[in-house]
Formats: structure tokens, C-alpha cells, sequence
């Protein structure tokens, strides 16, 4: 399934643009180009299966804006699919998802490296080596040394709280290694090393096949040792990528341009078709919604999809509706149900919630079943493989079981029910009104909950995903999402309910604190046959599902909306949303 590209250059990105076009898909009555060859003639799904508005065109500016503040734009602390998307224009990986769109979007292909893996010692030791001309943006060589530092910068997750862990938790570091910063003289070569200026290796404590897709994450983009600074590099990375910083002003607006160090016969990858990129930030989401309707901005970089007002005007008017795309994702919208906070320290509390949420309502302020998804009754969603779907609470029409509920009450002692606060994102409407439509709905059972809406770019590392904040402040509920790093049992669930993953704080597993689970992800991750593994990963599932930790909202889908004068618009499995990099405008 995976692919080396043995060409390089910038006519091997735009083949990779044109070349997924080729033989029509997707609606074939409504091609994604003109016979003629002129503009693109808009129909819905038209992105899904083949690159809608195919062109080579370079030159223009790409404006796009995001509802929120950026976690980070620092690759060793950044955690968020549109921020792994998008980064791609200013920095490098080992391995990508192959651009473009249909089910090869989902392998990876190498970027930084020449090619894919090297296994050897069983598993337990990965090799690769890095392309010839690699350069930063000042013109100094990107070597095996730069990707190693910035694999080991990551490690220190006081200082890059929203990053993933990973590597932390399956390369064999020194024990007395602490980061590059508190501990600058301790050799961490035993969990990565560069061999010599092109050789990158792993080591790792056990062996793991899927070595691939962790790489292509971005604490592998080189950083380089003598311009670290800390945590003050988010305010200027260091490109290795075909556009560098301009500007950028923090929680407010970005501007990229292009990277004159960047040799297209290096990158098989990116196109580079815009000369300018420009980011607005903190834009209140409806607003940007209707920026992207009217065609002053091209680009909503979140990636999740229309908001539900937006949905109002875009469903029923068939010239905005032939815009949108409509694609099922390997993502659950959830609520994790904290087991540090009284009463939900009882199981049969966080049962009572299970049983008097109202799953229609849940998935009514997601977007109902088009634009949020559908109803999820278990943690897996069906894109996963080996996923099996099942239902512990079910309830009359999905409406929630409020005599089940009162039970789980008298059972943990609360017959009269209790108060407890519930989180969300504030800058996410969907999200504040999954909030809403919980309050009513435990309400029912005597569940009283108190809502506090905290900004999406601090919301793990600060708020819900920090351990001392939610202890401090009672926080019972939590609502956010997750979305598979890679379409496997491990690639999806591992992150949100291994206890060992928890840190002080930019947490994602919120409340799955259970030994029963973490022995079963153990032996799923041990196992080699793909079957057993699957039939393991389920496993897993049942158990968080008995926990009752983790409330299921919806698996996910979205209404994305394609920006107007965008050109190679196609939607890619693995970025679970548009492939950024291939974008141009006409």
C-alpha cells in the first residue's frame, strides 16, 4: 500500500495534482473540470474522490482564517489535525499522507526522508535516510543532526504541553533524561541518534509496526539546535518547508511567504502555488463562516465544518449546496466523563450519565445527522479498522433512559442527583451547544451542571486537560473530540484512554484512568496478527465503555464548504479534511 516516489520537483507535485483527476470519479455527471477546460463545475461531493479545480497555476495570495488562536505553531507542540495539515507549508516530515484524494490518502510517502522505514532488530530499530539538498530557510543544511534535536526537544512536555507522546512513551530514553533544556548534557542517542549527516535512527524499547505514520507528525521537522528558543520558537519557526514567516503576530494574524531556500527537486510533495498566505486568527466562527460563503477569505482552517447557522443557509440553496463536500471522518465528538471528581469517582455516577444523556439532542447540536455525524454508541468509529459497533446504554429512541439514570443514582448513593461543572470550547459553537443540550438532559435525573466555555488554543494545556486546574475547579464533564492520527485501533485510541499517557497538563485522555484497559492495549499493541489485533483494539473499547469515562456524541461527519477561486481542492483521508499543501488560487 505504500509507495516510494522515485521522481522529485515541482512536476511531480503538480502530476500529483493533475494525475488524481484522471479517468473522472466522484459525481460523474458533473466532472471536476470543464470539457473545456475552464472553470470547475460545482457539485457536491465533487472533492471527495478527485481534485476539484485542478491547476498549475502559481502566483496569488491564499487567505484563510481560524475561530481560535493556533495551540502552537511550534511542530514540537502542536496537537491539532489542522495545525498538522497546515503546517506542512512551513515545515517538513520524515513521511506525509500521499495528497490528494480517495483511499491512497491514507498511506504515507516519505518528505524528508529518500524513502519509507528501514525496520531491523525485530522492530525495535527504525532507520531513515534523509534527501540530498535539504535546506532552511537561511540557507544552512538541514541534516539527520537537526531531526534528531527536534525529536528530542519534544520530549519535555512541561515546555511543549499540547504536543503528542509518542515518541515520549516507545523510544528507550535515558532515564535521567529530562529534555534538551534541564538536561542539556545527557546523551539521548539510545532513543535517537544521527549516524552520520543523513542518517536519522530509532530505538525503541519494544518493536512497533506502524513506525511510518508516527514520523510523520511533526516533532520529526528539523529544528535547528543553534535557533531554538524554547518555548518562544512558536514566534519563529524556522522553515524547512516552501513558505517561511513574514509576520506573525501571536493570537492575532500570520503571514507566509515564500522560502527562496526551498528546492522544488527536493519535494515531490507540495505544489507551492500561492506567493502569499494569509492567516487571520481568533475570527468568532459564524463570522467566518460567512466570509467563506461570500468569498472574502478561501480557506477555514479548523476543518470541521460548517457551524449549524451557516447550515441554514447553505443547505437549502442548491448553488451553495453544489459547494460542499460531505465526507464521513475517523473522528468522535465525545464527552469524557472525569473519574478524579465526586461523585463520578463512582461508576455507577458516570453510568447515571450515560443513561440520561439524550443522544438525538447530542447530535442535533453537532449538526444533526448530514453535518455532525452519526450517533455514536462506543468510542471506535466504523472508518476504523477492525472497528465493531456496539451499545451498553441504550436507550428508547436515543432520548436517554431516565429510569435507568435514577437508578445508577440510588446505586452510587446520589438518589436526588448532584452538581458538577461541564467544559467546553468556547470559540466552538457546536460544542457549546452539546453543553446546553447536557444541562437540560441530566437536569431530568437531577444532575445540575454549571457550563465554562475556555479557548480551543489553551483549553488542554491550561483548563480541561490540566490535572491540577480540573481538580481545583470540579470539572465533571469535559467535551472535545478526537480524530485518528491513523486508521487503526492504536493510531485512534491509544492517546485518549491510556492512563500512562497523563501528564500534569495539554492532556487529550481526560478520564480513562482504568489498569483493566491499559493490559488490554498492551496485548493489542503486542500482537502481530491483524485480525487478533482488531478483535483486541475492540476489546479496549468495551472495557472504556463499561468505565462508563468516555460518552460517546457522534462519529463524526462535516460540511465543508470549498472556497470561492480555490484551485486543487481535494479532500484527504489521512488529513481527515482539504489537503492545504496542494491549494492555489486562480
Amino acid at each position: 500500500m505504500r509507495r516510494k516516489h522515485a521522481l522529485a520537483g515541482a512536476a511531480t507535485a503538480a502530476a500529483l495534482v493533475l494525475s488524481a483527476c484522471g479517468g473522472g470519479g466522484g459525481n460523474a455527471s458533473q466532472p471536476a473540470q470543464s470539457a473545456s477546460g475552464g472553470a470547475a463545475q460545482p457539485a457536491f461531493n465533487a472533492a471527495l474522490t478527485q481534485v476539484y479545480n485542478p491547476s498549475t497555476k502559481k502566483g496569488g495570495t491564499l487567505k484563510a482564517a481560524h475561530s481560535s488562536d493556533w495551540d502552537s505553531l511550534d511542530p514540537g507542540d502542536t496537537y491539532y489535525g489542522y495545525s498538522f495539515n497546515f503546517g506542512r507549508f512551513y515545515w517538513r516530515t520524515l513521511t506525509t499522507y500521499k495528497p490528494g484524494p480517495g483511499p491512497e490518502g491514507n498511506t504515507v510517502v516519505p518528505d524528508l526522508a529518500e524513502g519509507l522505514g528501514q525496520p531491523s532488530d525485530d522492530g525495535k530499530t527504525w532507520t531513515y535516510k534523509l534527501r540530498s539538498g535539504l535546506k532552511f530557510e537561511d540557507g544552512t543544511p538541514i541534516t539527520a543532526k537537526d531531526v534528531a534535536y527536534a525529536v528530542a526537544r519534544s520530549f519535555d512536555k512541561e515546555t511543549f504541553p499540547h504536543g503528542p507522546s509518542y515518541l515520549n512513551e516507545l523510544l528507550d530514553w535515558p532515564k535521567d533524561f529530562k529534555g534538551v533544556y534541564k538536561t542539556p548534557d545527557v546523551d539521548y542517542s539510545s532513543a535517537v541518534e544521527a549516524t552520520d549527516d543523513t542518517t536519522v535512527v530509532f530505538h525503541l524499547k519494544k518493536p512497533f509496526a506502524s513506525m511510518d505514520y508516527i514520523v510523520q507528525m511533526p516533532m520529526t521537522a528539523p529544528v535547528p539546535k543553534d535557533k531554538d528558543t524554547g518555548a518562544k520558537y512558536k514566534e519563529h519557526v524556522i522553515s524547512s518547508g516552501p513558505y517561511k514567516f513574514e509576520t506573525n503576530e501571536i493570537g492575532k494574524r500570520f503571514t507566509l511567504v515564500r522560502n527562496d531556500q526551498w528546492d522544488p527537486s527536493t519535494d515531490p510533495i507540495r505544489p507551492a502555488l500561492p506567493d502569499r498566505i494569509e492567516v487571520q486568527l481568533n475570527v468568532n466562527a459564524d463570522d467566518l463562516d460567512n466570509q467563506l460563503i461570500a468569498g472574502d477569505i478561501h480557506l477555514d482552517i479548523p476543518g470541521t465544518g460548517l457551524q449549524p447557522a451557516a447550515l441554514g443557509k447553505v443547505l437549502p440553496d442548491p448553488q451553495l449546496k453544489a459547494r460542499t463536500d460531505n465526507p464521513t471522518i475517523p473522528r468522535l465528538w465525545y464527552v469524557s466523563v472525569i473519574p478524579d471528581t465526586a461523585p463520578l469517582d463512582n461508576v455507577e455516577c458516570r453510568k447515571a450519565v450515560m443513561f440520561a444523556a439524550d443522544r438525538v439532542a447530542n447530535q442535533t447540536a453537532y449538526g444533526g445527522p448530514l453535518a455532525g455525524g452519526d450517533i455514536a454508541t462506543n468510542v471506535m468509529p466504523p472508518p476504523i479498522v477492525g472497528q465493531e459497533k456496539f451499545d451498553l446504554y441504550a436507550s428508547p429512541d436515543n432520548k436517554g433512559d431516565v429510569e435507568k439514570a435514577k437508578q445508577a443514582l440510588a446505586a452510587c448513593g446520589q438518589p436526588d442527583g448532584f452538581s458538577t461543572t461541564m467544559t467546553y470550547r468556547s470559540d466552538r459553537p457546536r460544542e457549546k451547544a452539546l453543553a446546553e443540550a447536557m444541562q437540560q438532559a441530566l437536569a431530568r435525573v437531577g444532575i445540575k451542571l454549571t457550563l465554562k466555555g475556555f479557548p480551543a488554543s489553551s483549553y488542554f494545556s491550561d483548563y480541561a486537560g490540566n490535572v491540577d486546574y480540573v481538580k481545583k475547579n470540579g470539572i465533571g464533564l469535559a467535551t472535545h473530540g478526537w480524530g485518528a492520527d491513523w486508521p487503526d485501533g492504536y493510531g485512534f485510541m491509544q492517546a485518549i484512554v491510556d492512563s500512562r499517557t497523563i501528564r500534569k497538563a495539554g492532556n487529550y485522555n481526560l478520564s480513562v484512568k482504568n489498569e483493566e484497559v491499559d493490559k488490554l492495549i498492551d496485548q493489542a499493541s503486542a500482537e502481530l496478527d491483524a485480525t487478533a489485533r482488531g478483535k483486541l483494539w475492540v476489546e479496549v473499547d468495551k472495557k472504556v465503555m463499561e468505565d462508563a469515562s468516555i460518552l460517546p456524541v457522534v462519529w463524526a461527519k462535516s460540511l465543508l464548504l470549498r472556497g470561492e477561486g480555490v484551485t486543487n481542492i481535494a479532500y484527504n483521508e489521512g488529513q481527515s479534511m482539504y489537503d492545504y499543501i496542494l491549494l492555489g488560487v486562480e
